[in-house]
């Protein structure tokens, strides 16, 4: 085989989906940090399911048309740094392929290239060791021998073979990789693509492996489209129906979606019998609630009022007719963040973090939906910064973004906030705002590792101060190392905000004991409410 039609290049690109589909999971195993954030594969995935489903919906079988839907496709569905990346190689890569009519080994090798420039081109500061270098010295490779091997099996064979040489030294480039003794995630994802692409070619057959169990998160957000001025069904009822009794039977759950179509529309019931997620629109919540205790035990029950959602919209709507020069927008996780950047002005928050980084369309939607002429985004997440940067090109509304990597930043920078200022004085106040603030958070180890001088065991709990610089069994006890770290002559706060697993009693007292031991600073505690973090830590 030595030319790739339109056809070729869409089944290409599907298998190598479905190969990184079938092993994001051991993709997201490979991320090295210490935390739960073990998401690579599911990112790269996400980007790569929005990218065949753009190419899907093409259909007419033209390169160009196909190849612009791939690079289209990927930059919509884009999540984390991994998917930002990824997809910046398939639009270098759509730019060349969309000029010719068939793809040869020369034109794939220019195009993988196209892809590492571009990739490389949109990250301020590369890595190496990581997927960049991964693509970058792939394509140089196929670039040398796509003058010699015509036949893509040949060639993909061997482009897959230097590609694991390459993906094995990765540890040698970035320390951390060796210190947890993985190769690079990324990397790894990307190679899968390739091998996916192969397999088409050699036509293995792949094998969709179902997973063990529904991912939450993934299941979390549903489309809930409907005539909010004529509203049927007045309460959207979600809920995950866990430790299914022995008695259940997959029938069971088909009978209980018969059952929740009698009450209501809008009905989802997704899974297994090892966990089920329901979806309904009704007006008898308690109904579904009761078929469901029928089938095993409820889990994280949300019922809400669609008329009240209404009548926020109908006020939204009205307070957006009234013109905003500029707004401030927030991504973060936890109730009590959220309610902290609202009590401080900001005008809309999308929920985000680790383990659950919005994609670059989820920022479009949440910038456009804003409607002022310029509006300011604060990230509050390393891995979020790229894929805010890369929505600028997209949101209707010019888009400033303030590189907030943490949550202290980020209330810092709002606290510091002026909708009268104009674009250079508020990036100044912010900025300056961010530089004072030192940044710490406690979490757990979710892997037998060594790190920063560490010896970490699996549920070790261990704080974090720019790398990791306490670790113990307690967390409070664990809390206060880190902040002894934080604090000197040149502070004056501590404000801790406390997340899943602590009490408010609990961090009470933490705070007691941090105002008897720092007399001159002032100690302040928040409900913060995140997700993996027991505390966040901001010391000014």
């Amino acid at each position: 085989m030595t030319g790739l039609n339109t056809q070729d290049i869409r089944e290409l690109f599907k298998g190598g989906a479905l190969n990184l589909e079938n092993n994001k999971e051991y993709v997201n195993s490979l991320n090295v940090f210490p935390v739960p954030d073990g998401d690579t594969g599911t990112n790269m995935t996400m980007t790569m399911s929005s990218s065949v489903r753009e190419i899907d919906s093409v259909t007419e079988n033209r390169m160009d048309l196909v190849c612009s839907a791939l690079a289209k496709g990927a930059l919509n569905g884009a999540r984390g740094n991994s998917g930002v990346i990824l997809s910046q190689i398939f639009k270098g890569m759509s730019v060349v392929m969309q000029e010719v009519g068939e793809v040869t080994t020369k034109v794939f090798a220019r195009a993988l290239k196209a892809g590492s420039n571009t990739a490389y081109d949109v990250v301020s500061h590369p890595k190496e060791g990581t997927i960049l270098t991964v693509v970058r010295l792939v394509s140089d490779y196929a670039m040398r021998i796509s003058t010699k091997k015509s036949d893509f099996l040949e060639f993909f064979k061997l482009i897959l073979h230097k590609g694991e040489e390459i993906l094995q030294k990765t540890p040698d480039l970035l320390p951390v990789l060796k210190k947890a003794g993985v190769v690079d995630a990324g990397g790894r994802g990307l190679l899968l693509i390739l091998e996916g692409m192969y397999n088409v070619l050699a036509g293995v057959k792949m094998e969709k492996r179902e997973p063990q169990e529904i991912s939450r998160e993934a299941t979390d957000v549903f489309d809930d489209s409907h005539d909010l001025d004529d509203i049927k069904f007045q309460y959207c009822t979600e809920f995950f129906i866990i430790n299914l009794f022995k008695k259940t039977t997959l029938s069971d759950i088909d009978k209980l979606r018969d059952k929740l179509n009698k009450i209501g529309d809008s009905v989802i019931v997704v899974g297994d019998l090892s966990l089920v997620k329901v979806h309904v629109h009704t007006n008898n919540p308690d109904k579904a609630l009761g078929y469901a205790l029928q089938l095993g035990e409820l889990d994280r029950p949300k019922i809400e009022n669609m008329l009240e959602q209404n009548r926020a919209l109908k006020k939204e709507r009205e307070s957006a007719e009234k013109h905003m020069p500029t707004a401030l927008v927030s991504i973060c996780t936890g109730d009590g963040i959220a309610r902290i950047f609202r009590e401080l002005k900001t005008d809309k928050i999308l929920e985000g973090g680790q383990t659950m980084n919005p994609s670059v369309s989820d920022i479009v939607d949440l910038v456009d939906s804003v409607g002022a002429d310029t509006v300011y985004i604060l990230p509050n997440n390393g891995n979020i910064v790229l894929a805010a940067e890369q929505a600028r090109e997209l949101t209707k509304s010019k888009l400033v973004v303030v590189a907030t990597k943490n949550i202290p930043q980020g209330i810092a920078a709002a606290v510091n906030f002026n909708h009268e200022a104009g674009e250079e004085e508020n990036m100044e106040m912010m900025r300056r705002s961010i530089q004072y603030v030192r940044s710490g958070q406690v979490t757990h180890s979710v892997r037998d590792t060594e790190m920063d001088g560490f010896e970490l065991k699996n549920g070790d709990v261990i704080g974090i101060y720019d790398k990791i610089v306490a670790k113990g069994d307690d967390v409070n006890r664990v809390t206060a190392e880190v902040i002894e770290k934080m604090v000197d002559d040149d502070t004056a706060s501590i404000s801790l905000y406390y997340g899943e697993g602590v009490t408010a009693d609990y961090a009470d007292k933490l705070a007691a004991e941090l105002t008897e031991k720092y007399p001159f600073h002032d100690v302040m505690v928040y409900e913060g409410g995140q997700q993996h973090y027991y505390y966040y830590i901001s010391v000014e």
